[in-house]
């Protein structure tokens, strides 16, 4: 192999590789977001916790926020390990395409399969936050009671 070649092949691979480095890095703002809302979540769960401890007069509706609040935290934690699938693929597309272009051998079919599979991760990921932002706002009151 000549030194241009090598060179040429690595360029190459790079440039086949930028795509799926741009999803990736949208898939970490993503996952940014949502921990972020879990740990929101999360915060209220605990300060709901303590109102219920000290035995408010308001305890059902306190228990009725709780269990709001367990079901977003559900929908974001998958959601979370969704896009964490999405970026684990992502990362195996980009691997498989520099395996590919090093050994020189067609990886068209392995890199698409992983592609769509990163794609449907993404996209159930997606309809997770969705619900969860969805049950976020149904309870969300604003202003006096």
């Amino acid at each position: 192999m000549q030194p241009d070649a090598g060179i040429s092949a690595v360029a190459h691979a790079i440039q086949l590789a930028v795509a799926p480095v741009f999803l990736l890095s949208g898939v970490g703002a993503l996952l940014a977001v949502l921990t972020s809302r879990l740990a929101r979540v999360i915060d209220r769960s605990r300060a709901l916790d303590t109102q219920l401890a000290t035995a408010s007069p308001d305890a059902t509706a306190v228990r009725g926020q709780l269990q709001t609040l367990s079901r977003r935290a559900k929908l974001i934690s998958r959601a979370i390990a969704l896009c964490t699938i999405t970026a684990l693929l992502v990362c195996a597309v980009i691997a498989t395409l520099f395996l590919g272009a090093f050994a020189r051998f067609d990886v068209s079919v392995p890199v698409a399969l992983l592609f769509v599979a990163a794609m449907i991760a993404l996209f159930v990921g997606l309809l997770a936050f969705l619900r969860e932002i969805f049950l976020a706002t149904a309870n969300l009151r604003i202003g006096p009671s």
